[in-house]
């Protein structure tokens, strides 16, 4: 397994997991009809860097690193991070959380920010959490999840630096 910078061509094969994540509705606040070229606007082209992990020349994962706030709140950074059906549990959401955070320290930051994560993506609360990751705000009833109808969602933090 390899984590590398994402290239302009990558989104291709980044598109698959996107659309299959997206379309569930059930972790992102992405529309579930989201095209593909609104997908790539996202994920490639405004954040300030783009990853992928790769393994044996498919993309199985994918994640973004942006600045959260610009001003005062450029030292905060933000990561989304995306993981196809068929290479879950395998560690690889761990993998990018502790890569994600090496290059935002590598690229100045001093902390990282998850502006809104649904409080229903268990598994991902209990990972963040794990990794060091405070809860520091709860909106109550933010996200719609098709299933679960109203849940909150998180504001998680952890200081870098």
């Amino acid at each position: 397994m390899n984590i590398r910078e994402a290239i302009p061509g990558d989104f291709d094969r980044i598109w698959p997991i996107f659309r299959e994540i997206a379309s569930a509705g059930d972790t992102y606040a992405y529309p579930t009809d989201i095209s593909k070229a609104q997908a790539s606007a996202v994920w490639m082209d405004a954040p300030r860097a783009t990853y992928v992990v790769e393994e044996g020349g498919e993309i199985l994962g994918t994640y973004y690193l942006k600045t959260n706030q610009q001003g005062p709140g450029e030292h905060v950074c933000n990561c989304g991070y995306m993981v196809s059906a068929k290479a879950r549990g395998r560690g690889l959401a761990t993998a990018m959380c502790e890569h994600s955070q090496k290059a935002a320290r590598d690229l100045g930051y001093e902390a990282m920010q998850f502006n809104f994560v649904a409080a229903s993506n268990r598994g991902a609360v209990r990972l963040w959490e794990r990794l060091g990751f405070d809860i520091v705000g709860r909106l109550p009833r933010a996200f719609r999840h098709p299933s679960e109808g109203l849940v909150d969602a998180l504001v998680m933090y952890k200081w870098l630096a």
